[in-house]
């Protein structure tokens, strides 16, 4: 067991382990230049050989997908230096003065929020999945082991980790690095026992802990060091032997003014080790003067790599020093971030219960083909996804499905339902759909993700009111005829299609995007994600549907008089130039109109990406590339919006509620001749999903 504190002062801290290597394509050292997220250091691997480590990944690697996507990212990663230098160099003395004055007041204003009542303990299981394996099979103690498979690793025991063995590595390097190395399946339902036992505990300490992850929380210890008289140190030995006692499994602490420097602390005398800094200014500053950036949350490969070969920026300190080129270059939330690394701030205040905004599950496996096995593969995470919402009660609108292929493109594809649904049978009636239109692919990782929860749970709309696709959707085109000829909605971006069902059709959307993320779970950046979303087209299976024709009689019929042809003619008039102003009005808006039916297209210019890495390009939040999760769900959260601003848009563009098939006689009487509608090469595929809207002429 290793307890330590820092008081205040000088503490040595080594820098970071990620030299800048040396890239000169002639080197006879090629692997010194190959940067790969299985290298980098993890708690246990201070003693490892990262040069023999390195060589063995890369002699393993090469010529494999994983190395060419790895080269993909590596030049991408050179090009965004190279042009973030050039930025710099351009920087003019007027400039950096005006910079630095700014960069001053900001961390004045900075400083102002400094909060130092609070007590943050960070609580990390030591090697989790590992540990559980060992203490449930006592023969492996000692030895080295890895859970998962050849194909990947999930967690690595300490004894492995002395091999440079790690999480996120692909277990034929493992072998390679490690020959006695031992493979255990993995097993999350046992991880998830172990895990409730260990929240038990730490809800005696704080009932309105925040759990990271299955192995890891941060508790707010301040109302029970002042109400049990305690010291920060002893509350954190406590809750280890609690944790002990109660699993048989250890743990290792950190304590701090905020969770960011919390869980730094937890991680110095890993496993099995605590370590207390003090709520103290000087101390802070002080602790994090030495600190190498790659230990902050929020600073992975990517980032670190930009701050060092373009700033020269190795430690949290030196954020400070160079705060003027920070302001200079980045946006103003991300130099925020930086700033505040640099003087030691993070979260103090307990944040707010929200509701959930997404859940999701995904899995790894070797590289598979057999549509039946990968079908099989989503029938279980179907299962498992809805498995995780009936706990919580919950109902999801959008679904999305991620797919890693066998050459690691990532690609994303998402469906927004006709209702709120928690099923696994509705989840994999949808994702089926979505799963099959990328066939034939290898694929190595899939996963399910669920968002746009009904907030009252039970299934039911928030507003009634609400009008989905499948209220303006017929069978044919407008005019009851099927559509052969046609100008598509989108380029053949993506030429998969869907089978869809008349009475209930949701809506189908596409995001693909490069995967540039590191592989690793822990301290992981994304690079960065180009995205756009595409309308899918719809299949062609909707012409096909037939209405059987009723066979009972039909009835009597009025026949209409002088006076009603005189109404009647009036009415179409009136809706006849009415079609024309809204087809005017639709113009002048921007909106692509064809006069023979077309319905309304989206603006496809602007699409959803991260400037810079950092900043959303349609609303212009602000999340650092590690925040995974909350970026996805920032993803997820527009693309419903654009579907939902897709279906109201046309709700306020229409004129009747009514469906009415516009027939051709209607358009005839305009004296506007027709616009001539282009062929395209693939016209005898797709369906324009606007040919399945109907005009309306009465605002809703």
């Amino acid at each position: 067991m290793k307890i330590s504190s820092c008081s205040g002062s000088n503490q040595s801290m080594g820098r970071s382990e990620n030299s800048v290597a040396s890239e000169d394509p002639s080197s006879s050292r090629p692997w010194e230049s190959y940067h790969t997220v299985y290298t980098n250091a993890k708690a246990g691997m201070e003693g490892v050989d990262k040069e023999k480590v390195q060589r063995i990944v890369y002699e393993m690697s090469k010529g494999s997908k994983y190395f060419e996507n790895e080269e993909k990212k590596e030049a991408y990663m050179k090009q965004k230096i190279e042009n973030m230098r050039i930025q710099y160099s351009k920087l003019t003395a007027q400039d950096i003065s005006h910079h630095q004055k700014m960069a001053e007041k900001r961390i004045l204003e900075l400083e102002v929020t400094r909060d130092l009542s609070r007590i943050w303990l960070h609580v990390d299981m030591d090697a989790f999945y590992a540990a559980v394996e060992t203490l449930c099979n006592p023969s492996l103690e000692g030895k080295p082991v890895a859970v998962g498979s050849m194909s990947m690793i999930s967690t690595a025991s300490y004894e492995a980790r002395k091999f440079g063995v790690r999480a996120a590595m692909p277990g034929f390097i493992a072998r390679k690095l490690c020959p006695d190395l031992l493979f255990v399946p993995v097993d999350f339902e046992k991880y998830t026992h172990y895990s409730n036992i260990t929240r038990k505990v730490f809800q005696k300490y704080d009932p309105n802990f925040l759990a990271a992850s299955l192995d890891e929380a941060y508790l707010d210890i301040t109302s029970v060091c002042k109400e049990r008289g305690i010291t920060s140190g002893e509350v954190a030995e406590e809750l280890r032997q609690s944790v002990h006692l109660e699993t048989g499994l250890t743990c290792s602490a950190g304590v701090a003014p905020n969770r960011l420097l919390a869980k730094v602390c937890s991680d110095i005398n890993k496993p099995n080790g605590q370590f207390v800094l003090p709520n103290d200014r000087s101390a802070v500053m002080t602790f994090i003067s030495s600190l190498p950036i790659r230990k902050i949350g929020g600073i992975g490969k990517v980032t670190e790599r930009i701050l060092k070969d373009v700033f020269g920026i190795a430690t949290c300190e030196e954020m400070l020093q160079k705060s003027s080129f920070i302001c200079a270059l980045f946006s103003p939330s991300s130099a925020d971030f930086f700033l505040s690394v640099g003087l030691g701030l993070g979260g103090t205040d307990t944040p707010q219960y929200k509701m959930r905004k997404s859940i999701s599950n995904e899995r790894t496996f070797s590289a598979i083909e057999d549509e039946a096995l990968l079908f099989q593969k989503l029938v279980d995470l179907s299962e498992m996804l809805s498995a995780d919402m009936k706990k919580e009660g919950l109902f999801g609108r959008t679904l999305t499905l991620k797919l890693k292929t066998a050459s690691f493109e990532v690609r994303t594809r998402a469906v927004t339902l006709p209702s709120y649904v928690s099923s696994s049978e509705e989840i994999l009636k949808h994702a089926s759909k979505l799963l099959k239109a990328e066939f034939p692919v290898s694929l190595r990782l899939m996963g399910l993700r669920m968002s746009h929860f009904s907030e009252d749970k039970n299934g039911i709309p928030p507003d009634p009111r609400q009008r989905t696709l499948s209220n303006f959707i017929l069978a044919g085109d407008a005019s009851g005829e099927k559509t052969n000829d046609y100008k598509p909605l989108v380029p053949d971006v993506c030429d998969n299609t869907f089978s869809v069902d008349v009475n209930c059709c949701p809506t189908y959307c596409a995001e693909t995007s490069c995967d540039l993320r590191g592989t690793s779970m822990e301290n992981q950046t994304s690079d960065s994600t180009y995205s756009f979303h595409i309308l899918r087209n719809i299949n062609e299976e909707v012409n096909d549907t037939v209405i059987p024709q009723s066979s009972e009689p039909r009835p009597k019929v009025h026949e209409p008089t002088e006076t009603d042809r005189t109404i009647k003619s009036e009415k179409v008039d009136s809706y006849t130039g009415q079609l024309e102003a809204s087809s005017c009005d639709r113009r002048e808006v921007g909106v692509n109109c064809e006069d023979d039916g077309a319905g309304f297209v989206s603006d496809q210019k602007q699409l959803f990406r991260w400037v810079d890495d950092y900043k959303c390009s349609i609303c212009g939040i602000e999340l650092p590339p590690n925040f995974i999760e909350e970026r996805q769900e920032h993803s997820d959260f527009h693309l419903a919006e654009k579907l939902q601003g897709e279906e109201s848009g046309y709700h306020h563009r229409s004129s009747m509620p009514q469906p009415r098939a516009v027939q051709k006689s209607h358009t005839g009487s305009s004296s506007r001749p027709k616009k001539k509608q282009k062929s395209s090469p693939t016209a005898s595929k797709y369906v324009p999903i606007d040919a399945f809207f109907v005009k309306t002429n009465q605002n809703f």
